[in-house]
């Protein structure tokens, strides 16, 4: 039996990106020591972002950079999950080295 993704995250001791639907555009932060630490949790976030942004906004999503560019693990990952309709768009590398992808619900 597969856990959810938020039992999953509690399993590792991450907390949730979000814990409501966002019914504005919004940024999720996944930055996180733990996000370079497991690009899985990563992935798993970004998709829990996705899914708590409500129809008609859009979610950045902030990716850690030890993981490199989104669109070599980020994109492919969202549109498995959530269909191959994801409306997508690469905004920014980060002075940090993080990345930025804005997606809309």
């Amino acid at each position: 039996m597969s856990s959810t993704p938020s039992e999953h995250d509690h399993e590792h001791g991450a907390d949730p990106v979000t814990d409501h639907v966002h019914e504005n555009s919004w940024s999720a932060n996944l930055e996180g020591p733990e996000h370079a630490d497991d690009r899985d949790l990563l992935v798993r976030q970004a998709i829990e972002a996705v899914e708590h942004t409500a129809a008609g906004n859009h979610v950045n999503l902030v990716t850690h950079g030890d993981h490199g560019h989104p669109g070599e693990y980020l994109v492919d990952a969202l549109e498995a999950e959530l269909g191959g309709d994801v409306d997508w768009e690469y905004v920014e590398q980060c002075g940090c080295g993080g990345h930025v992808v804005r997606v809309h619900a």
